[in-house]
């Protein structure tokens, strides 16, 4: 690998992470039972009985990398996706989609030995539970040519410290390429201290609030604290991310809030994946963060309009038009530093 931080860019992003089939199951024989407070929600179907699925769609090529790769591809940037998937049917049609979104899928490995990650998810009153399988993998991080940015995200726990290691030696190698880094489950519950070194190397990090508050090992959910921790940490830029209650994003000097956009909901799959890709994708194309926060905003309530996480993904033209029938909601300074 090249030490010369001038040598041009082959792509803009290199999604690093788990590929995924996801099953969608849309149900109504079921309820959902919360505490006093309305918080700490469990859905609720008979036990030791068959449960009746009004719906079923299956997606291949989907996970945090793949949705982040194919939309940025879609914002008309160049990306590829470094990912291991099974040598089965689900792994080609994941190698086939990538394809047919424009996305390079030159780093694609196939698994002799085990198969594609599996995702079933229930569709609830367009809520999402999702039951996730993943594979046991061993990483091998090929000989990545230069590129802007490297996308670190879910990865399986048997290989993921391993997987780090080699991302963490490539960016070492390969100065003036940026990080952005979307923890998946098995990532945060190393821990904070264990995810320390990359932490330090990540430019933008992606968390929803209750997230970062685990990563970080605290108990306050105050936005200003958790965002604050992060910095101090290393991180240049941050965006947590709150649900239908909003965004956060920071570049160290201000924090900006932003309101949803208004628009129907089908499930939520995938609405943070595109919110991450609408965002980096602005940063890339030289937008401010505000702009970068609409850019998001748009990509994600366009996507939870549709079952799974890529059908909704955007391009810069219905972004753009997104933002202008919602010019009402604007980002707002939050706190400054």
């Amino acid at each position: 690998m090249s030490k010369n931080s001038n040598q041009p860019s082959a792509w803009d992003v290199v999604a690093i992470g788990d590929t995924t089939q996801d099953v969608f199951l849309e149900m109504s024989d079921a309820e959902v039972k919360c505490d006093k407070e309305g918080e700490n929600c469990k859905i609720l179907f008979d036990f030791a009985n068959k449960i009746v699925v009004d719906k079923k769609t299956d997606i291949p090529a989907v996970g945090n990398a793949a949705n982040h790769a194919i939309g940025v591809a879609r914002l008309g940037l160049r990306a590829s996706i470094y990912t291991v998937v099974g040598d089965d049917v689900q792994g080609q049609l994941a190698a086939e989609v990538f394809r047919e979104n424009n996305v390079d899928n030159s780093y694609i490995v196939f698994d002799k030995k085990n198969a594609t990650n599996l995702s079933v998810v229930i569709n609830f009153k367009g809520e999402r539970t999702i039951f996730v399988y993943h594979e046991p993998r061993e990483y091998r991080l090929p000989q990545l040519p230069r590129t802007d940015w490297i996308y670190l995200t879910s990865a399986s726990g048997d290989g993921v410290e391993e997987l780090h290691a080699q991302v963490l030696e490539y960016m070492n190698k390969t100065p003036g390429v940026k990080m952005a880094f979307n923890p998946g489950t098995h990532q945060m519950h190393l821990g904070r201290e264990k995810l320390m070194k990359l932490l330090k190397k990540t430019e933008l990090l992606f968390l929803n609030r209750e997230e970062a508050a685990d990563v970080l090992n605290v108990e306050t959910d105050d936005v200003k604290e958790l965002i604050h921790g992060y910095h101090q940490i290393g991180v240049r830029m941050m965006v947590l991310t709150d649900g239908p209650d909003g965004s956060y994003a920071s570049d160290g000097k201000m924090i900006w809030y932003a309101d949803i956009f208004k628009g129907p909901v089908v499930e939520r799959t995938g609405s943070g994946d595109s919110y991450g890709s609408g965002f980096l994708g602005a940063l890339m194309k030289g937008k401010s963060v505000p702009e970068a926060m609409n850019w998001g905003n748009a990509n994600s309530t366009s996507v939870v309009q549709y079952i799974g996480a890529r059908e909704g993904l955007l391009d810069e033209g219905a972004v753009e038009k997104m933002i202008a029938s919602n010019q009402a909601i604007q980002p707002q300074e939050f706190a400054k530093w």
